[in-house]
Parts: C-alpha cells; sequence; structure tokens
C-alpha cells in the first residue's frame, strides 16, 4: 500500500505542475479532458484512484506524456528500474496487470509498457492521438490482438505494430500466462 500512495502522492503532484505549466483551471482541464472537476480536485489533493483512461486523456490534454504524470522525480544519469517497483495501471480478475516501466525524454519519447495476461482475460487497448505506434513484443505464451475488430494471434518471439490510435484489446490466449513489452513511439 505504500507503494500505491507514493505513486499516488507523484501523479497529484505531476498533473497539478503540468496543468500549471499549461495555464488551464480545473474546470477548462476538466471540460477538454472530459474529467469531472470534483475528481480533478481529489487527484490534486493526492486522494482516489484514477484509471488507466483517465489517465491518458489527462496526458493527451496536457500534452505530455503518461509517463510524465505517473513517475516520481528522474533520477541521475543511468535510471534502473526494479521491477517490483512499478505498481500496476490495470489489473484484472484473474491476476493479468499492466505496468508503464518508464518513458525515454528527448524529441522521440517512448514508452515501454510490460504486460502480464492471463489466460481468458482481455484489457481494453486506449487509443492514443494519430501518428503514436505501440509494438507489442509477446515474450512467453501466446495472445490474441484484436485490431479494428480483426483478431490476429501473436506468439511467444513475434512483434505486432499498430497504430495507437486504433481500436484494439489484448487478450490473454491458450493455458499459461502470456508475458508481453509493448513500447509506445510518442509523436
Amino acid at each position: 500500500m505504500v507503494e500505491t500512495a507514493a505513486a499516488l502522492r507523484a501523479i497529484s503532484h505531476n498533473v497539478r505542475a503540468a496543468r500549471a505549466r499549461a495555464g488551464l483551471s480545473l474546470e477548462e482541464l476538466g471540460r477538454r479532458a472530459q474529467v469531472s472537476k470534483g475528481a480533478l480536485v481529489g487527484l490534486e489533493k493526492s486522494q482516489g484512484n484514477p484509471n488507466l483512461a483517465t489517465l491518458i486523456r489527462l496526458a493527451d490534454t496536457l500534452g505530455v506524456s503518461l509517463s510524465a504524470l505517473v513517475q516520481g522525480p528522474p533520477g541521475g544519469r543511468v535510471k534502473i528500474v526494479a521491477a517490483d517497483s512499478v505498481a500496476p495501471l490495470w489489473t484484472g480478475e484473474r491476476g493479468s496487470e499492466v505496468k508503464l516501466v518508464l518513458t525515454t525524454s528527448g524529441s522521440a519519447p517512448v514508452e515501454i509498457w510490460r504486460w502480464r495476461l492471463e489466460p481468458g482475460e482481455a484489457c481494453p487497448g486506449h487509443p492514443y492521438q494519430a501518428g503514436v505506434v505501440k509494438t507489442i513484443s509477446v515474450t512467453a505464451g501466446w495472445m490474441v490482438l484484436v485490431v479494428d475488430g480483426a483478431e490476429h494471434r501473436v506468439e511467444t518471439g513475434q512483434t505486432a505494430v499498430l497504430g495507437g490510435d486504433l481500436p484494439h484489446t489484448y487478450c490473454g490466449a491458450g493455458t499459461e500466462t502470456c508475458n508481453v513489452i509493448m513500447t509506445v513511439h510518442l509523436r
């Protein structure tokens, strides 16, 4: 629970700072991101439990990467992220989880995600802005990637590439856990 409280404090600080840099009131940010003012007030006070879709809408509206909202202060020249130091942004009923590990900086930032999909569990993909590209690399097991209604089997050792703005769903398949590394190449 300590990690969750620390993550919420980081999100609170980062949203408040990005909103101030953008010169937006709570009302205007809420209107543009389709998030209630009450939810934003709670979020900026380190209260509540924002879901992944809300965080993506806030990041897009504020013009920052998702990890810029969820990560703590930057470290030195080398950053090492321990597997257990990142809180899941989505968890499924069967034990699936999605973690945003980090986002690189610079003119072409990339988000690095770690997924664990349990058989029979599905997670909807939240669309990004046009021009964003996602790569989904399966490191163990296999999954079904549904893009615009079409199903694509992605097996161990394979990588799928898709436009991040397309409607898509990640589905755990088979009888074993599917492990995935996803990169999101931001504009």
